[in-house]
């Protein structure tokens, strides 16, 4: 399994920080609360897509498990030009990574949101550590 991006587990740390800071005022430790479940839950769409002359595996977070272990699939001999949409939840990070026995040199892997490319990794970038965003749910 590869690892994965802290930055998932940095905003959950600013999130612990932010509450721990407002510990004072119970009516500021509600909204605090409240901004991390609403964080937390609230779920949103990628696209991964995976193009290349061989492509003998896909790995990819497929919204389940947590946010801080997401539950990662496998499919194996998916064609040249793979492509699947997904639901995550919260500060869950979206990841795809091709893998290649013969030739991994045009691998490319990308995670779409809302249209727009925001991780892509090409050759041995893409499988090496493949396509890991932070949720574009922390980003905004």
């Amino acid at each position: 399994m590869r690892k994965l991006s802290a930055a998932p587990v940095s905003a959950l740390a600013l999130a612990c920080l932010a509450l721990a800071a407002a510990g004072c005022s119970s009516t500021t430790t509600d909204k605090a609360v409240d901004q991390v479940d609403k964080v937390v839950n609230e779920t949103y769409e990628v696209t991964y897509e995976v193009t290349g002359k061989t492509v003998d595996s896909v790995s990819f977070h497929d919204g389940g498990g947590t946010a801080t272990a997401p539950n990662l699939v496998t499919a194996e001999q998916p064609g040249t030009a793979w492509k699947k949409t997904v639901t995550l939840r919260g500060i869950m990070p979206p990841a795809v990574s091709p893998s290649s026995v013969d030739n991994t040199a045009d691998l490319t892997c990308k995670v779409i949101y809302k249209g727009k490319v925001i991780k892509e990794a090409t050759g041995e970038a893409a499988v090496a550590g493949g396509c890991v965003a932070v949720s574009p749910i922390t980003a905004s």
